[in-house]
């Protein structure tokens, strides 16, 4: 789908103010600044992939966001996502209610170990806000015991406010479906490559030193030549540790999606009837999906290499992204909806925290998910499109939109 983008400006007085945002029509949909693709950032700088629901009235704070309305979750006549609705289409916890958001209220216990988020810049609500949106949805508390804020140069960076809204996004997502676990964010000092490696270097050695678990990247940039040098693979490559990223907004593969031992986190729709009973899914038409320029096709991709030819392809699963069937977030002392593949990468990784199988890289965790293709532990995902000018199609079995499905339940993670 796409849109005609009005950029919005916005005044900065003192110190640095929120991102600005540009707004998109038909539907209501923000899109802010961290979140623009520009071509000649590919290796140098990332991205977030954040879309933020503008909806029509205010009912809670102030808008911290420029261009954007907040609400109070959850909304009557709304089916926006919450952790019990997500745990419950997920199959994490028993199926109620149609899996409607008004309606369930069961969370998800489960989680252990370690979950780091790696982002750039500093969210300085962080704690405050994933208090509050514990508090809201009856997660278990977060104190100082299982939230941990690093940074990753060893100085506090300064504050963006796209990449405060991801950073966000990504903590809130990851004690939705994995609450036992501890929550690391690693803020790197920019959103420059270099800064993001190293704060993806600490992330790492924080989960191996916790004993295993995740880290999530809901960022990228286009593709480049020297992605697959081990300047741009190493720092995703450690032992007991499993590495997510988003496969982005846009039709073009991801870097560092496309990494052969990183699980490409692409999107779906969550399609629900009028009442507000989940469906199923369908492919998010705006989720990055393709075929790598660079890096070739890895041998847990043998079994589709009739869909994926000699390069790696994105993505490997795929979960809730569109915004207009977005996930509830609280940033900054407001309540916004958001979607994008920036939702994907973490709730994945939560819910193969609460698996609890803790395999020893993303390559095993990889051959892990391929060998259970077509089996009841993933929704296959049979409509929808993605792709430049929605060439892709999302077919029975695997497809490079959803490849191989959503999870359902624990089993094939």
């Amino acid at each position: 789908m796409y849109y005609r983008t009005v950029v919005l400006s916005l005044l900065t007085i003192g110190v640095l103010a929120e991102s600005a945002w540009s707004q998109q029509s038909a539907p209501a949909v923000v899109v802010p600044q961290s979140s623009v693709v520009r071509s000649q950032d590919a290796g140098l700088r990332a991205h977030t992939n954040i879309r933020v629901l503008q909806l029509p009235d205010a009912r809670a704070a102030p808008p911290a966001l420029h261009g954007v309305q907040p609400r109070l979750p959850p909304v009557a006549s709304n089916f926006y996502e919450t952790p019990a609705s997500l745990a419950c289409i997920y199959g994490l916890v028993k199926r109620t209610y149609g899996c409607n958001p008004q309606k369930v209220t069961t969370n998800l216990a489960g989680g252990s170990r370690v979950i780091a988020i790696v982002d750039a810049y500093d969210n300085p609500t962080a704690l405050a806000d994933l208090a509050k949106y514990s508090l809201q949805f009856g997660l278990p508390a977060v104190t100082a015991v299982n939230f941990q804020v690093i940074y990753a140069s060893g100085v506090r960076p300064p504050v963006d406010g796209g990449w405060r809204l991801e950073a966000a996004l990504d903590t809130q997502m990851a004690h939705a479906l994995a609450p036992g676990a501890k929550i690391i964010l690693v803020e790197a000092a920019s959103n420059s490559f270099p800064d993001l490696s190293r704060a993806e270097h600490v992330a790492a050695n924080a989960v191996a030193a916790a004993g295993g678990g995740e880290v999530s990247n809901s960022w990228g940039s286009d593709e480049f030549a020297s992605e697959t040098t081990s300047t741009y693979t190493s720092p995703f490559t450690k032992t007991k540790v499993v590495f997510f990223a988003s496969t982005g907004d846009a039709p073009p593969p991801s870097y560092p999606a496309v990494l052969r031992n990183v699980v490409a986190a692409g999107g779906t729709t969550v399609l629900r009837d009028a009442s507000g009973v989940f469906q199923g899914e369908a492919s998010w038409v705006d989720a990055g999906a393709g075929h790598s320029t660079f890096v070739p096709r890895p041998p847990y991709q043998a079994a589709v290499q009739s869909v994926v030819g000699t390069k790696r392809g994105i993505a490997d699963l795929a979960v809730v992204a569109n915004p207009n069937t977005g996930v509830w977030v609280r940033s900054n002392g407001a309540w916004y909806v958001v979607g994008g593949t920036s939702v994907s990468s973490p709730v994945l990784a939560a819910i193969t925290n609460t698996a609890g199988h803790f395999l020893a890289s993303g390559t095993a965790e990889l051959s892990r998910v391929y060998a259970n293709l077509g089996t009841a532990a993933f929704r296959d995902i049979k409509t929808g499109a993605c792709g430049t000018n929605q060439s892709l199609r999302a077919v029975t079995g695997y497809d490079l939109c959803t490849g191989v499905g959503s999870p359902f339940g624990r089993n094939g993670l």
